[in-house]
């Protein structure tokens, strides 16, 4: 005589009752939105009294899209949407027509060297081996848009590795650079959310020149660090003149607002290679092997 078998579930799944409530004939009582399901109804989600829940499915479908891909880690780049590939830059100051606008122009020639170095760095993290529980290390984290986020996420798929985005709604039109793996693209409403996600996975950040939306992202990582709200990670700043340039850490000691351990938080480089042993001796590497030479994981 067998065993009875035990049903997986007894209630309707919520996709199988979404397609139900699709096909429900049309009256005045089931045409009102009162009717619509809760979970399809469009105009009861994006009420101001559903934030919360809102904030909570920004959190959760990210969360869910990383356990999916067995992503363990990733290697986040920080950087301007404005320094372009050395050639697009080199087009920029050619067509500059005041000193004004020249001046800027070659500034970002010197600076668009750190795209091919951004994409050099993604190509060195992204060939890092997964772990013993087949979770994928170091995997190439940007924000999902041109120049030095482009430049992340390109040098990841020169190897054939997948790469995340963690783009923004802004009120001009923008779409993830076309190196991003559509399966970890993602966008989001809350610049909080966005800023979490980019740091919960994170086990090293490279932050190069940038404006605003760098500067709010690093600092936001440094004062965790700081403030010992987590752990320490590896933090790469790249760029010694134009950091130093743009903001005086040592008259920060010299002031009174941070302690001089506070500077040993981040480290300043200029090259992929530099970048990638100080991570490697972060977790207790070395530099022995070549970077770069590791197999591909998953």
């Amino acid at each position: 005589m067998s065993e009875p078998k035990v049903p997986e579930r007894v209630f309707a799944r919520a996709r199988q009752d979404a397609e139900t409530a699709r096909t429900v004939s049309s009256t005045p009582q089931t045409n009102h939105p009162a009717y619509r399901l809760a979970f399809q109804d469009m105009d009861f989600l994006l009420r101001e009294d559903l934030r919360p829940v809102r904030f909570q499915l920004e959190l959760l479908k990210p969360e869910l899209i990383f356990q999916e891909a067995d992503i363990g880690s990733t290697f986040v780049f920080y950087g301007s949407a404005r320094i372009p590939e050395p050639e697009k830059a080199q087009a920029l100051l050619d067509q500059a027509t005041t000193d004004k606008e020249r001046a800027i122009a070659q500034r970002l020639v010197e600076k668009s060297r750190y795209y091919d170095v951004a994409r050099e760095l993604a190509r060195l993290v992204s060939l890092h081996p997964c772990d013993e529980h087949g979770k994928r290390q170091f995997v190439v984290c940007s924000g999902g848009g041109p120049s030095i986020m482009e430049a992340a996420n390109r040098g990841a798929a020169d190897v054939g590795a997948e790469s995340v985005a963690l783009n923004i709604v802004l009120p001009h039109e923008q779409a993830p650079n076309p190196y991003v793996t559509p399966r970890l693209s993602m966008q989001f409403h809350y610049f909080a959310l966005r800023k979490m996600h980019f740091l919960l996975h994170a086990r090293a950040l490279a932050a190069f020149p940038g404006g605003f939306g760098t500067f709010d992202e690093l600092f936001e990582l440094l004062t965790l660090i700081q403030t010992k709200k987590i752990d320490p990670i590896p933090v790469l700043l790249f760029g010694r003149d134009f950091w130093n340039r743009v903001i005086n850490f040592e008259a920060l000691v010299e002031e009174g607002v941070i302690a001089e351990r506070d500077l040993s938080i981040f480290t300043i480089v200029e090259t992929a290679e530099e970048a990638w042993n100080v991570v490697r001796r972060f977790y207790g590497g070395n530099d022995d092997a070549a970077p770069g030479t590791g197999t591909l994981c998953g």
